[in-house]
């Protein structure tokens, strides 16, 4: 195997896994960082989070790289781009942003490396290393302890009196986004969870709608009085596009969803309940951009146009059932659409002292509100899947009995939208680098197509025949 006929998709599935699995893969890798690193630096363990991998093109891996010398051991999070020897860096080569690694190393954070950009031409790798991202040039000063104490004791509303910061990259996605966690200390250097904050970068004018829709919808839930609220932002900085939550405390209801039973049941119908009330949210209070099927459909078949190099027979399928959501959807009636929460799913949701606490608006748009649903219902499966549990359905029935009474259309809404989000939950959530991949993917591609099937028999044929 080369690194050519890996990423090229000839080698299937098998050199795809060998780029990020095997020895001589990440060895080159490891030669790659050691050059980037001061003398005395060692490597340890190098803790494979996502890849991404696009037929031809290229293979996209994050990593966090576990570093040891004299000082202590530390974690850095780096990006890895695997491409074709002798194709370009997509993102530019390093030398297009040395103003930013000369910042980083001025505010101190650069060190234990030399450089924060490296290549490998033999086998096409090209590293970014945390906090660089030419795209995101104000996570330079975000990630320094100095900056972030002053910004944050000038912030009318954060106003914090914390003599310093310890900082933590908690997502680093050079070009996409960054989420880094404030944990405030004393002047011993002690930490008070109960101050951590956490910032989320942005690069367009999508941090400011982000913070007035998460802010508005907050507030809506708090005046609705049913026991369920939202993670209200604390303060949007517009000068560094920076948004800034408080730590929610609880636990994630995709955990619960471990262990079925009364309480976990009670929880899924509290979710209903939240997105019920989140549905009728009035869309005079806040502006949101739309999203259509179509681009709902091209977003899929994008996320999932690998799977049929590495396996033909599910690649078919997705297709398939895709073609006849596509089908289905064309004779439903058009729907006006509404206030949609757009990622409404059990990682999002959290268990709190004070009740079930909805985290993360950066998806919210207007479409057909039963996308939701279906992106609920598929999340269901998903986790139930990966826990190895029985009784999916189940827990289903018990999420839209919270949600109240739902009409045979919207319910076939609801169904072909979980088929469809399973399919892409599916192709961007199961790790690449699982050796389960295989068998984890064609079953939840099989479940998603049962979805469709379900969504076609209980279509209303009278609105179909209306429709046709």
């Amino acid at each position: 195997m080369d690194i050519t006929t890996a990423l090229s998709g000839q080698g299937g599935l098998t050199g795809v896994q060998w780029l990020l699995n095997e020895p001589p893969a990440r060895e080159a890798l490891r030669a790659t960082l050691a050059g980037m690193l001061e003398p005395g630096v060692e490597i340890g363990a190098m803790k494979l989070d996502r890849a991404k991998y696009k037929p031809g093109r290229y293979m996209q891996a994050y990593y966090a790289l576990e570093l040891s010398d004299a000082s202590g051991t530390r974690t850095r999070l780096i990006e890895v781009n695997w491409l074709p020897p002798g194709k370009p860096d997509p993102r530019g080569a390093p030398e297009t942003s040395p103003a930013m690694q000369s910042e980083i190393a001025e505010r101190g954070l650069a060190a234990p490396f030399r450089a924060l950009a490296g290549e490998n031409a033999e086998w096409g790798i090209w590293v970014q290393v945390a906090p660089l991202d030419a795209e995101y040039p104000q996570l330079a000063r975000l990630a320094d302890p100095a900056y972030v104490r002053e910004l944050l004791a000038a912030d009318p509303t954060v106003q914090s009196d914390a003599a310093g910061y310890r900082i933590t990259p908690i997502r680093y996605r050079p070009g996409q986004r960054h989420v880094l966690r404030y944990d405030p200390l004393d002047a011993n250097g002690a930490s008070d969870p109960a101050g951590t904050l956490f910032a989320k970068t942005y690069n367009s004018d999508k941090g400011a709608r982000t913070f007035s829709t998460a802010t508005t919808v907050s507030d809506w839930l708090a005046q609705q009085n049913i026991g369920i609220g939202a993670a209200r932002p604390l303060a949007y900085l517009p000068a560094d596009n920076l948004v800034i939550y408080p730590r929610v405390t609880g636990t994630p209801l995709s955990d619960l969803l471990r262990t079925p039973g009364p309480a976990t049941d009670a929880h899924l119908r509290s979710a209903g309940a939240a997105i019920r009330a989140l549905h009728a949210t009035p869309e005079s209070l806040i502006q949101l951009q739309p999203h259509a099927f179509p681009k709902e459909v091209k977003s899929i078949l994008s996320a999932a146009e690998y799977v049929h190099p590495l396996l033909p027979d599910t690649g078919a399928a997705i297709k398939d059932l895709v073609a006849r959501a596509q089908a289905l959807h064309e004779r439903l009636p058009a729907v006006t659409p509404s206030f949609a929460y757009g990622d409404f799913k059990a990682d999002h949701l959290w268990v709190t002292p004070d009740g079930l606490t909805l985290i993360d608006f950066d998806t919210c748009y207007l479409s057909d509100p039963m996308i939701d649903l279906g992106k609920f219902l598929a999340d269901i499966r998903f986790w139930y899947a990966g826990y190895g549990q029985p009784g999916a359905e189940d827990a289903q029935r018990a999420f839209l009995a919270g949600y109240g009474d739902l009409s045979d259309e919207q319910i076939t809404r609801a169904r072909l939208y979980e088929g469809l989000v399973l399919t892409k939950s599916t192709v961007r959530r199961v790790k690449l680098f699982d050796p389960a991949w295989a068998a984890r993917v064609s079953d939840l591609i099989a479940q998603a197509a049962g979805a469709i099937t379900q969504a076609e028999a209980s279509a209303p044929t009278q609105t179909l025949a209306q429709n046709a």
